[in-house]
């Protein structure tokens, strides 16, 4: 599963918010994609997640094999508090665009592909030696902030090293993910603002409900 919000703007009690609009969408034993519900909620946080992944148990989900997460708080420990089974993994993409954040722009497609081996080593001891390399390299001494902040992730970026290359290729390719989010939001800009929780859920159920017949199995 692919845990993550977005957001959008809603009227309560006469005041425009922001709030969160909780996704779940996931890849079933047999390769189907399904996304099990939408929730929204003012922000987003462990202990919204919480009660998500409770409802799920509730509803029938045995089991998550992989949780792919963002680097939110508490995410982890939320998850395995009702999976305690369930391998939690941060999205790539997440310490990509934390490396990102004060990399000048005509850098910057030259630092992610100097971070590309990192994820892409065949072990994650080899990735660690990679992260190194990256460390010593001219974008690791011209963004030294960078490798540490990946080594204080380390933990939660490895655990897929432990799956064929086929998975991890699953993991760190977000590009389904991506496409998906970035429907959405679009569908959010067009349509600016909403007047209930209830219309924003509405929309974004209709939207996922056309991209759905499009899916093909993985």
């Amino acid at each position: 599963m692919f845990l993550h919000a977005i957001r959008v703007k809603v009227r309560d009690q006469g005041t425009m918010c922001n709030k969160a609009v909780y996704l779940a969408p996931g890849i079933t034993p047999d390769g189907r994609k399904h996304i099990p519900g939408l929730w929204i909620d003012p922000n987003e946080g462990a202990k919204f997640w919480l009660r998500i992944v409770n409802e799920l148990r509730n509803r029938g989900v045995k089991d998550i094999l992989i949780a792919v997460i963002d680097g939110l708080k508490g995410f982890p420990e939320a998850i395995n508090a009702a999976f305690p089974q369930t391998l939690v993994q941060t999205c790539i993409v997440h310490p990509l665009r934390n490396s990102l954040a004060d990399v000048s722009w005509q850098d910057r497609r030259q630092v992610v592909a100097a971070l590309k081996p990192i994820y892409q080593a065949p072990t994650a001891d080899a990735a660690l030696l990679a992260l190194g390399d990256f460390e010593v390299g001219p974008w690791g001494r011209k963004y030294p902030a960078i490798a540490p902040f990946w080594r204080r992730q380390w933990e939660q970026v490895i655990p897929f090293f432990a799956f064929p290359p086929e998975v991890r290729r699953i993991l760190y390719t977000t590009n389904a993910i991506e496409s998906l989010d970035s429907t959405l939001r679009t569908a959010v800009r067009r349509r600016g603002h909403f007047p209930t929780d209830e219309a924003a859920i509405k929309l974004l159920y209709l939207v996922l409900r056309g991209i759905s017949k499009n899916w093909k199995n993985v």
